[in-house]
Formats: structure tokens, sequence, C-alpha cells
């Protein structure tokens, strides 16, 4: 238990929800109430009992709060166990005294010590969170297409069929996205309910009685290859959520899509930035719009480079980073690889091996680790300070991937 200027901090208890919830609402604008809104309460009881509910009491008064939820994401084929950060919020009356950088700390410590080396939320400030160390790693792509633009492709092999929101086959394709996507959720059961409430909430979904519906393709030998989450409401088709394993699949889904032409006049969805939507079209001119979608953060960066799958065998270099709120990742670590085995130590000795030392803060590790962004382009920019050739070098050891990302919490 923590004190500070007579407030303390502790973890929230359940019966404290309807304090969460009010202060959910006055910092977002939000009208949510316990009795009103059974189903978006439900759900996040049940994330306060799996995951750490931190907040600043003033007396029995909740005056700013942090929830944060055990999850694992994909890096390159190596799954991390992921901090995701979510609730945030802080009464205007309280802020400017440090309270969210002491709960964000206090929560980065739980991480740790449960081997979380890496954290994801979803920014309402992307200034106020590179400022905690966080930064971006993914895009989001929001699309419009009209019905006269809508795809229609001959010698599909395979068939749609509508199923339940929760058919086991949506888990599955999912399931084999996710273990070949760099970046993406490895959904566990917090995950898929986040999916299937929190939807709810969006703006464009304002009447609650228009149901999320699923559509999946199979191929010729009946086996599921891609999916899509999918409302029709005020004669658009809106596509919460699209995947798929291959070509086939994409093409098969935008049919089904296209099926409907009779019913709508615009198609509405979302996918990772880095999905190339308008350039698989015949008719590209459609509506999209690019936006940085969500945050990540090393928690600790030793643990975090052990695990790191680096693209090559043999290499030796150092990075000197810079962490303005956790103590413990500031510092200069050694990587040495032989043969594929890598070990990472700290060292003191930083007049030695200055050619290959790498300098940034926690932020451009973070995003340069993730592959949102390149060492050379980090470089150019200024955000890392090296020798040209350890920055060649560099570039050669990060895999190439830029992280997909379609998940919400």
């Amino acid at each position: 238990m923590n004190q500070r200027k007579g407030l303390v901090m502790r973890e929230i208890k359940m019966e404290e929800m309807a304090q969460s919830i009010d202060l959910l609402n006055y910092v977002f604008q939000m009208s949510m109430s316990i009795k009103k809104d059974r189903r978006f309460v439900s759900e996040k009881s049940r994330q306060f009992n799996e995951g750490h509910a931190l907040g600043w009491f003033d007396g029995g008064q909740l005056v700013s709060q942090i929830l944060s939820l055990p999850f694992q994401v994909n890096i390159y084929g190596v799954p991390y166990e992921m901090g995701g950060i979510t609730a945030i919020g802080t009464y205007p009356e309280y802020s400017k005294q440090g309270l969210m950088d002491q709960l964000i700390k206090e929560t980065l410590i739980m991480m740790r010590n449960e081997g979380r080396y890496i954290s994801y939320l979803f920014p309402f400030s992307i200034p106020y969170y590179r400022k905690k160390g966080w930064e971006i790693m993914s895009d989001i792509v929001e699309f419009q297409v009209k019905d006269t633009q809508f795809p229609q492709y001959s010698s599909i092999p395979g068939k749609i069929r509508r199923v339940g929101t929760r058919d086991e086959h949506l888990v599955d394709v999912y399931q084999r996205y996710a273990s070949i996507t760099h970046g993406a959720m490895i959904r566990n059961t917090i995950a898929w309910n986040e999916k299937f409430h929190e939807d709810y909430w969006e703006e464009k979904f304002v009447d609650t009685d228009v149901q999320m519906q699923a559509a999946v393709y199979y191929d010729e030998n009946d086996e599921p290859q891609g999916y899509l989450f999918y409302r029709i409401m005020e004669e658009n088709f809106y596509i919460d959520e699209i995947v798929y394993l291959q070509e086939e699949a994409r093409k098969g889904l935008w049919n089904f899509v296209s099926a409907h032409k009779s019913m709508v006049y615009n198609a509405y969805g979302k996918t990772a930035g880095n999905e190339p939507v308008a350039f698989l079209f015949e008719d590209s001119e459609i509506i999209q719009k690019v936006s940085p979608y969500f945050m990540a953060r090393i928690v600790d960066v030793e643990e975090f480079l052990k695990r790191y799958p680096f693209d090559e065998p043999d290499f030796h270099i150092r990075f000197a980073v810079a962490d303005r709120l956790v103590e413990w990742n500031n510092g200069t670590y050694d990587i040495l690889s032989e043969n594929g085995n890598v070990t990472v130590k700290r060292v003191t000795n930083f007049d030695v091996m200055e050619d290959i030392t790498v300098q940034m803060s926690i932020q451009t590790l973070t995003t340069m680790l993730l592959g949102y962004k390149r060492p050379k382009y980090l470089k150019k920019i200024e955000r890392l300070k090296g020798k040209s050739e350890t920055i060649t070098i560099l570039e050669d050891l990060i895999p190439v991937g830029i992280p997909q990302f379609i998940d919400y919490f």
C-alpha cells in the first residue's frame, strides 16, 4: 500500500466497480451505468478478477485508476507474455500530482514479476503515452467501398457458411492466423470476450439490437480458411473483422459481401494498417484512411532481448537504453550471438567497444524491435545514435515485418 498527500494507492475491490465506471464515464464522457449496461459491466468485472486493477483513493473515493490484463502476442514467431493496459483515468482535480506515473510504474513492476516483458495499449493521447515509454507499433486502415466497386471473383472452389459468433471454426482460423502473424494477439478467453462485447460500444453501432454475425469460408476440402464478423444496418454492410489464411479465402469472403449488393449501398470496414485493401480491388479508388492504432512498451529490456529472434546467427552489438519511468531498463546491454545462441548482459565499461554501441530511448527500442520502423529510418530522424556501419548491421539483425494487430481492449 502506497500513500501520497493524504491519498492511498491499493487494488480496486470488486464492490468498488461502480466507482470505476463513474470515473470512466467522467473522464471519457460516456454514459454507462451498472444497472443499464449489464453486458459491459459484467465483462469489466471479469477483467478485474483476471487482471490487476490499481487505484488511488481519497478516503473511500476512487480518484485515479489503471487496469492491466494478461495476454500473449506473437513477436516474429515467438510467443511473448504481454500486459495489456486499459481503463486508465484520473479525475481532473487530482491531475498533475504524479498519480498516474506511480500507477503505471507499479503496474510495470507487476508485469515484470509475472514475466510479461512487453505491454500494449490503445492510446487516448499518443504524446502522453510516449512520455511514459510507449511507442506506436501498429496502424489500422478504415475503408469504404461502394456497391459499384464490390469485387466479384470467379472460379472460387470453396463456399461460405453463416455461423454463430462463437463457432469453433472462427477460433480455429484465428488461432492459425495468430500463429503466423507478427504482432498479433494470441487470443485467450479475455480477448475473445472483449471481441464479443466491446464492439457494442462503437459509435457506429449505437443500436445494440443490431447483432454481430459471422461467416466462414471453407475450401474445397471443407476446411475453414477465413471468416468475417459483420453487421448489416441502415442499408450498409459493416465488416468488423476479416481474417483469411489464403488468397482464395479473401476472394471468397469478398464474394460474400458482394452477394449483398441488392441490400446495401456501401461496405465499411477496418483491418490491419499494412493490409493493401485498395490495391487488391480492380477499382482501387475506394475511400480508406490509415491511422496509428496501438502502442507498445518493452517492460524489461534484458529479458525481452534474451527471447528475441534475431535474424543473424553470429553478431556482437550493444544497446544503450534510456528509460525515464523505470530505472531497471536504464543501461547498456551487450548482445553476443554465436551460432544462434544469444547471450545478453549489462555492462558498465561504456568507453569500450563504442563502435558497436547504438544509443536510443525505450520508445525507439520498442518500435525498432517490433519492426514498425527500421533502424536506418530511425537514425535518419535522429532517434538512434550510432555509427552508420553498426546501423547497417542492425538492419540485418531485425526481422522484416510490420506488426498486425486487429484486437482492442
